[in-house]
């Protein structure tokens, strides 16, 4: 198995809705989105995939986050904007070009914290 990371961060605010504490509160993170592609097989040119295109659609995804206030984004107004929710609307955003790749899989990590990450890790068929 092969894989293809790329990184990046982004400020956003947020609040959480239910038994949270004071992440019921107006609160911000530096959110670190990490993002890892996994395949079998190497294309001719001996890559798993594009990491330039990787990389940009990674830093596209976190600029439209960034200082955002994540309970007015577009597919998140909706939600509880815990990490999970945010990791699985980030997984979804990435994955559609991704399916046409010849991938296996997309791990979304998305870190509120240098402790604490939730991660959406899933096959792209």
């Amino acid at each position: 198995m092969y894989e293809v990371y790329v990184a990046t961060q982004f400020e956003a605010a947020h609040r959480l809705v239910g038994d949270f504490g004071p992440a019921t509160r107006m609160h911000g993170h530096t959110y670190r989105l990490e993002v890892l592609v996994r395949g079998e097989r190497l294309s001719e040119d001996g890559t798993l995939y594009d990491i330039g295109e990787l990389r940009a659609a990674v830093d596209d995804l976190a600029s439209s986050l960034h200082y955002r206030d994540l309970n007015e984004v577009q597919g998140l107004e909706d939600a509880n904007t815990t990490a999970e929710a945010v990791a699985d609307y980030c997984w979804e955003r990435l994955a559609p070009p991704l399916r046409d790749g010849g991938l296996d899989s997309l791990c979304v990590r998305l870190w509120e914290s240098p402790q604490v990450y939730a991660a959406r890790d899933a096959a792209l068929a």
